[in-house]
């Protein structure tokens, strides 16, 4: 058993997984339940081994490293380079995004309780030297820096309220770059032609006044080994395998309003393609389309902190629940986060980590009051 696994033990003991549809939206709702409305789910898989299934085995190319991030080969060149988490405005303003299909792992959140709950894009790379172009960037929330840390990534953003982030960026493993990125001329406001583009990170990293100047590479808040338990690489996990009871998910609509936010399965790529106001989310740098290989949905409470809609997320939390989709099939899941430079831990209902399919990843903090408008079919 990994490490943590014992602390979720105890909790897992006192979760009853059940599939429900909620009677209400109470941020203090009951946990005890997944409140989710599942369209057309019926139970497959009948085995409970948990290993990947077999398949090719694949040797790592010479000169590369499988990425503690996405579990595949990349250069070992970069092997101890440290990611970025870079802030992008998903407004519909702001589209079409550049470089966000390049991400390695995107996280989608309530940016604010206003606006019909508008989200926000927190994208994780691991190789910011090969960006041409990422954004447009926009401020950041209390909630971001928080899950920045469990990377030991930068944070790259244009500000943010300052009576709500300052506190958190202040801490030694919150380290940032704000404001410092290129000006894109693109006919929209000023507010939306911020981004990454080639050569800014290592202008940043060399110009720092701060002593110490901020490192390229990991940190003494890095947690080692992987970031996620991925299968061996060249297998995949066939969720139905693995576990007693899984449900086939090929669509998924997230409680976000305003933004539309929906996963659709894609059976020919075997990834989850991102759509967004009623349109497939497609990278103006290739028209390559967001995809991911794994969605992770995390129940979340959160405190809403003034009248602007600003807030935070409990991220840090034990015991919540959750669901893990792959290759078009879900299960639910617990997770679990004790500190903030700590990773977020998956875990199935058995209390054992849930092991993942190497690959790009998708992760959301779903509002408990509104987990019960989740849908997937």
């Amino acid at each position: 058993m990994k490490k943590g696994n014992k602390i979720v033990a105890f909790f897992m003991c006192m979760l009853t997984v059940a599939l429900t549809v909620a009677c209400g939206k109470d941020n203090s709702a009951d946990d005890s339940a997944f409140s989710i409305s599942i369209e057309e789910a019926e139970s497959v898989g009948s085995t409970s081994e948990a290993a990947p299934e077999e398949g090719e085995s694949y040797e790592i190319p010479e000169g590369t490293y499988l990425s503690e991030i996405t579990g595949e080969p990349i250069s070992e060149d970069i092997k101890d380079q440290r990611p970025i988490a870079v802030m992008v405005d998903n407004e519909k303003k702001a589209l079409p995004h550049f470089g966000t299909a390049e991400a390695d792992v995107v996280y989608e959140m309530m940016n604010s309780t206003k606006n019909d709950r508008i989200t926000r894009l927190m994208c994780i790379v691991k190789d910011w030297g090969k960006i041409e172009q990422l954004g447009s960037i926009r401020s950041t929330r209390p909630t971001n820096i928080l899950l920045a840390a469990e990377w030991d990534a930068v944070l790259c953003h244009d500000g943010g309220p300052p009576v709500h982030i300052n506190a958190y960026l202040k801490n030694p493993w919150a380290q940032h770059f704000s404001g410092t990125f290129s000006r894109v001329k693109n006919g929209k406001p000023k507010e939306f032609t911020e981004y990454v583009c080639s050569g800014d990170m290592e202008s940043n990293f060399s110009s720092m006044k701060k002593d110490p100047a901020y490192s390229t590479t990991y940190t003494e808040y890095r947690n080692e080994g992987s970031h996620f338990n991925f299968a061996p690489y060249g297998k995949e996990v066939d969720l139905t395998k693995v576990y007693d009871k899984t449900y086939p998910v090929t669509e998924i609509g997230l409680p976000f309003w305003h933004n539309t936010s929906t996963l659709k399965y894609n059976a020919e790529t075997k990834k989850y393609e991102y759509y967004e106001y009623g349109l497939r989310h497609e990278d103006a740098e290739d028209g390559e389309p967001l995809s991911f290989k794994n969605v992770f949905i995390q129940k979340c409470d959160f405190n809403q902190l003034d009248d602007n809609g600003y807030l935070i997320y409990n991220c840090i939390d034990s015991g919540k629940p959750g669901w893990y989709i792959t290759n078009g099939v879900g299960k639910p899941i617990t997770w679990v986060k004790d500190e903030a430079t700590h990773l977020t831990r998956f875990y199935d209902d058995k209390g054992e980590e849930i092991q993942i399919n190497t690959g790009k990843t998708y992760i959301t903090l779903v509002p408990s009051d509104t987990w019960d408008s989740l849908t997937m079919k």
